[in-house]
């Protein structure tokens, strides 16, 4: 066991991919969430894993749990296409094949059981309801980091994984804007059980996803989450000691606009219960192709919530200390080339490397500032193309200009 110890404020997918990556090195790590449970609230429902995100999850996970995740994802292909609202075929576009990865690097995730298999082995590490409100650095370069309940604890490492409204990043760089990226979108599911059900979507419609664009720039946005066989099956065959809950297969059906285009304000949009979302959604749809309507009226109304899609505007030239930061605390983006959450697992794979590095030797700074340098390329690569292709496909705010 090495003496570093590592504090992770946020306890989502990037949050624990690194704590995975740091228990399996021998790490002294904890993870404060501020959800009082894993299942607190909606935080979407299918996750496209690509090369880069499964090949963290590779890197971090246990050789078990590993096998858990490809296990328990869908395989859709690689295929993304666009229609427009008659279901026209607007474009498409084949990914490339990785031969090596499970579905060619190509998965679909359901986000709960991701994360109920990234929780796997870190129960004693986890605290839940555990928000952080400040950190404070020490004469000794440690990070105190204090919570709202009134607790603190103090590593030698302070990751700020908690997210878009992340107070860590509030602290460390006050300069870096998030802003209203200019969408408002309507997560939901649909239901596909039973061959019937399944026969009404049209196979063209589940591809790894599908984009419709209608007029004045509305949006749905769909893609499948198919099982191939149950949870407890496939945790009794591989790995017993992870609890999995149960799922069915379903269709991520995802509607979005610009808030003009929407027949209420935030307020009201952001109290509606499901029922109300659905049905804003269907009066938003008129025209549209028959099947689009009848997908999204079989919604699961318990399963739609809606969002405000915001977007990090790139920051350079910080200077590096024991806090940083990783996922969307630090460069949140559009889902339009779904690639947050990819991006956030790779952030755990490098910085793990980089802090495994730390525990052999490497000077602590020196590792974190190879951390940062490398995330900041990639990431804020990613933000900047996901704000294009928002902006070119579904009417998103262009992207402010890059802070300094």
């Amino acid at each position: 066991m090495s003496d570093l110890h590592v504090v992770i404020a946020g306890g989502g997918l990037g949050g624990l991919a690194l704590a995975q990556g740091l228990h399996r090195a021998g790490i002294s790590v904890t993870v404060h969430e501020k959800d009082p449970t894993p299942d607190f609230r909606n935080q979407g429902y299918r996750v496209r894993d690509n090369s880069d995100g499964i090949t963290a999850l590779k890197a971090v996970l246990t050789p078990q749990a590993y096998e858990v995740f490809a296990a328990t994802a869908g395989t859709p292909g690689a295929r993304t296409d666009v229609f427009d609202h008659r279901l026209n075929l607007l474009d498409s576009q084949e990914f490339p094949h990785a031969p090596d990865l499970p579905g060619g690097g190509h998965l679909a995730v359901n986000r709960r059981t991701l994360r109920q298999t990234l929780l796997s082995g870190l129960h004693k590490a986890v605290h839940f309801g555990s928000r952080l409100t400040r950190y404070e650095t020490n004469r000794s370069g440690t990070v105190t980091a204090h919570f709202a309940d009134g607790t603190s604890t103090t590593g030698d490492v302070l990751v700020g994984a908690d997210g878009v409204n992340s107070a860590t990043r509030k602290q460390y760089l006050p300069q870096a804007q998030v802003v209203d990226a200019g969408l408002r979108m309507l997560y939901g599911k649909v239901p596909l059980g039973g061959a019937a059900r399944r026969d009404l979507i049209p196979p063209e419609l589940l591809g790894m996803w599908t984009t419709v664009v209608g007029p004045q720039l509305r949006f749905l946005g769909l893609a499948p989450v198919r099982y191939r066989e149950p949870m407890h099956q496939v945790t009794a065959r591989l790995a017993p000691d992870i609890a999995l809950s149960e799922d069915s297969d379903y269709l991520a059906c995802v509607f979005g606009a610009r808030p003009d285009q929407l027949p209420c304000t935030d307020a009201e949009l952001f109290a509606m219960q499901g029922g109300e979302l659905r049905a804003v959604t269907l009066s938003l749809l008129k025209g549209w192709h028959p099947r689009l309507i009848d997908i999204v009226s079989r919604q699961d109304p318990a399963s739609i919530f809606p969002v405000s899609v915001r977007t990090s505007v790139p920051v350079v030239g910080w200077e590096t200390s024991a806090v940083t930061l990783l996922g969307d605390a630090v460069h949140v983006m559009s889902p339009a080339m779904g690639a947050g959450a990819n991006t956030a697992l790779r952030d755990a794979r490098v910085l793990a490397s980089r802090l495994v590095q730390a525990a052999g030797g490497t000077p602590l700074l020196t590792a974190l500032r190879a951390y940062e340098a490398e995330m900041v390329g990639y990431g804020y690569d990613a933000v900047r193309e996901s704000a294009d292709r928002g902006h070119q496909l579904l009417g998103q705010n262009p992207l402010p200009s890059l802070q300094r």
